[in-house]
């Protein structure tokens, strides 16, 4: 069986306060993106679960990928056959686009239809809320307002079809507790639930993420794509997450814009929403 993880970018990102458990609690809205790892199983060929990663590299050990972490999960609990695992990995690594939660959640999924588990959606997203905070968001893969550490959701009704995307990710690795740390927890004027119903072409200087200001100083550069994006035309740029990566929502877009020499990056994709 196969499967296509994909991206999610935020649309606005505020840091509302700080718990007492030390994470923080959050407002934003989750979208999917069309931009696909892709993850296959099959039954193992050795009689042994066996791993195998390709495409762009990522950091640490292959017993501490979060697909492995997702299939030893359900494996305390159900008696899953051993398979052989594949992952080629499209989506960049710490970029703030949830790749590793998206093959977490997407294997849950795929285990839960390969071993007739049966489980439901709630289920699918209570496993996959202990291996990371936005990984249940990718269980129904839906628009979603996003509250709490980015875990409790509801409805929210915006789409951008019709629309293109240019998402850029420098070569530059954020630090997301570092990013955590440059910013002042406060409760905004306007909800993002608020600013989210304007017209795209009215978010520009309302829909923020927290995080830019602090990434922005000791990295200016990616500063310098949201200006860059905004000077090629975007009618609404920002950094995704804590960073690094940096998308501009278009309504018309060149693939001209895509050359290095317009922008420097190690990744550059315009995707149609």
């Amino acid at each position: 069986m196969i499967c296509f993880p994909n991206v999610k970018i935020n649309l606005g990102l505020h840091v509302i306060s700080r718990r007492p458990d030390g994470f923080h609690n959050i407002e934003t809205v989750f979208y999917p993106v069309n931009l696909c790892d892709i993850l296959e199983i099959v039954p193992a060929k050795k009689g042994k679960t066996s791993f195998t990663l390709t495409g762009i590299p990522v950091d640490g050990s292959p017993e501490n990928n979060l697909v492995m972490k997702a299939f030893n999960l359900l494996k305390k609990d159900y008696n899953l056959p051993e398979i052989d695992i594949y992952l080629h990995k499209n989506i960049p690594f710490g970029a703030g686009l949830g790749g590793g939660s998206s093959d977490a959640a997407f294997m849950l999924k795929l285990l839960n239809d390969f071993a007739n588990i049966n489980l439901s959606v709630k289920q699918l997203e209570e496993y996959a809320a202990s291996l990371g905070s936005d990984c249940p968001f990718f269980i129904q893969n839906k628009p979603v307002f996003a509250e709490g550490t980015g875990n409790i959701f509801s409805p929210v009704n915006v789409s951008l079809s019709g629309y293109s995307l240019v998402l850029i990710k420098p070569d530059i690795h954020v630090s997301t507790q570092t990013a955590y740390s440059q910013i002042k927890p406060r409760k905004p004027e306007f909800s993002i639930t608020e600013i989210i119903q304007l017209p795209v072409t009215e978010w520009k200087n309302k829909l923020v993420n927290d995080f830019e200001t602090g990434v922005f100083l000791q990295h200016p550069e990616i500063e310098a794509i949201k200006r860059e994006l905004y000077e090629r035309g975007a009618i609404y740029a920002s950094m995704s997450g804590s960073g690094s990566s940096v998308f501009g929502i278009f309504e018309k877009v060149h693939e001209s814009l895509l050359s290095q020499d317009k922008i420097q990056a190690s990744f550059c994709r315009l995707i149609l929403l």
